[in-house]
């Protein structure tokens, strides 16, 4: 169970993801040692970019299911990452690729103002 939590002020708390921890995912991959970046590519051109270091804590997974069922299309489903520790945005949905790189990329909304980590505790919302 984890928290979500939305740049807009809401949040779901106790949310029941399922799915691959992207701990487990890393050693079947092994990204390059250079790797210090993820950058998901998502339906309709959506990317985001987050540090490895944060896509790979412990509570990060590729979810496929929520609260126990298969994870509905409005949620991002049929596969999404979940990165408890960011605001939303981090989580793509409907994830196609996983991009490992060295350089930081930004994705579509921090391109557009949003700020680069996304720490809700921090209220990172926008780069000032």
């Amino acid at each position: 169970m984890s928290d979500f939590h939305c740049v807009t002020a809401w949040s779901k708390m106790d949310a029941r993801w399922g799915g691959v921890a992207m701990s487990a995912l890393l050693k079947l991959v092994r990204p390059k040692p250079e790797a210090r970046f993820v950058i998901q590519h998502c339906a309709e051109q959506y990317t985001t970019n987050t540090a490895l270091q944060e896509a790979s804590a412990p509570d990060a997974i590729l979810a496929y299911e929520l609260d126990g069922k298969p994870l509905p299309l409005e949620h991002g489903g049929p596969l999404r990452m979940v990165i408890p520790t960011l605001y939303a945005w981090k989580s793509g949905k409907f994830l196609r690729e996983l991009e490992f790189t060295a350089q930081d990329r930004p994705g579509f909304w921090e391109t557009r103002g949003y700020h680069n980590r996304a720490d809700p505790w921090l209220e990172e919302r926008h780069e000032r």
